[in-house]
């Protein structure tokens, strides 16, 4: 006969697995989340870095400098004047340099060269970062269960990122183009985003135990998830768009707001052959998508965040608000980044703003899938 317990007793010394344990949730100890977790932040804080360093690539346009994918021989930058030289003859080749930049002396190429670089070995790092800290965790048997796929899903995910990296920048090496062609551009970057949304919500989970996630689902606000879930494609969208904006350096023509050369829909919006071209690569009709789609986020944006306003939990709405207010944010600076021609501190300020909406967005979804727990009074317990 089992012995009689007080009610009061603290179960986690009653020699019984606590509640982290069961259901095989969780056969890790609880330690293992909090180290994968520090791992992730820490990738995740790279690959922040790394969007910003290729939006600066972008905006110096220096993305065609080096033009030869070597993974590995590559880390290696030009050690002498002579492979300096030997790089900046590969660059003359290709038509950015014959068409927009001939007679650029050795100290520019190595200005954009060193950006380029600089870039490329932030994915090399990653990548590094990735593969020790998995194979670490690993050997030590400290993943927890059900982790191993993600973990791996994510390290995937960095790889393709590199082959289609390449395959972006190959798109600028021969033919007509002056620059990468701006939907592998916007694939490179929604991939970016891609990988970056997952790591955040991997960290979310981590932050708090199976056994609390379990018992928060419970009391999940579907229809504001679900809305959450929905701001979250629009916002993608919205990213994707301001990849083909930048891609066709479409942020510094029609400067005026908020009509665009006085009208609503600007001229030559559909001059290109054959039609779809004008989706991808038609510098009006690429900016008036990017702003009809910012303005829709932003309604729907505010219209989420009053719905949030009812939730009856306090930790929900704080998120919600969070995120309203980086989406007002936002639209400011793409506005201001607008009006001034797309200036190199607003544009790369304009792409850091569409990180930090994400992850707000992203934050707020998750509060509303596994609200915290409260008093009564609506306090966070």
């Amino acid at each position: 006969m089992s012995e009689k317990r007080s009610i009061f007793e603290d179960v986690s010394h009653s020699g019984r697995p606590d509640a982290t344990m069961t259901a095989g949730a969780i056969s890790r100890p609880r330690g293992a989340r909090h180290g994968i977790r520090a791992w992730l932040v820490v990738l995740a804080a790279l690959l922040v870095l790394m969007i910003a360093v290729g939006g600066m690539t972008r905006l110096t346009d220096s993305g065609l400098s080096i033009t030869e994918w070597r993974p590995v021989t590559g880390a290696i930058p030009p050690m002498s004047e002579a492979a300096w030289e030997a790089e900046l003859e590969k660059y003359r080749q290709i038509p950015q340099y014959q068409q927009l930049n001939r007679g650029m002396s050795m100290s520019e190429f190595k200005t954009i060269y060193w950006w380029e670089w600089g870039h490329r070995q932030l994915g090399r790092v990653i990548g590094l970062v990735w593969a020790v800290g998995f194979a670490g965790f690993l050997l030590a048997r400290q993943i927890p269960a059900g982790w191993v796929p993600r973990m791996l899903w994510v390290g995937a995910l960095g790889g393709l990122q590199a082959v289609i990296g390449w395959w972006m920048v190959s798109s600028g090496l021969e033919g007509e183009r002056l620059f990468v062609a701006p939907y592998r551009l916007a694939t490179h970057l929604g991939l970016a985003f891609v990988i970056l949304g997952y790591i955040a919500w991997y960290v979310f989970e981590l932050s708090r135990s199976q056994a609390d996630l379990l018992q928060a689902r419970r009391a999940r606000d579907r229809k504001l998830f679900g809305m959450g879930t929905g701001l979250m494609h629009l916002s993608f969208l919205q990213i994707l768009l301001g990849a083909l904006v930048a891609g066709v350096h479409a942020g510094r023509i029609y400067t005026d707001w908020p009509l665009m050369n006085g009208q609503f829909l600007p001229p030559f919006a559909f001059d290109l052959e054959p039609l779809w071209r004008n989706f991808f690569e038609n510098h009006s009709l690429v900016q008036f998508m990017h702003r009809m789609v910012g303005y829709v986020l932003f309604i729907f944006g505010l219209a989420v965040w009053w719905a949030a306003r009812k939730s009856a939990n306090a930790a929900t709405r704080r998120a919600f608000g969070l995120m309203a207010l980086v989406l007002v944010g936002q639209v400011v600076l793409g506005i201001v980044t607008l009006i001034n021609a797309a200036p190199v501190n607003l544009s790369i300020l304009h792409q850091i703003g569409a990180i930090a909406l994400f992850g707000a967005i992203l934050w707020a979804r998750f509060s509303a899938q596994y609200p915290p727990a409260q008093s009564v009074r609506g306090a966070k317990a």
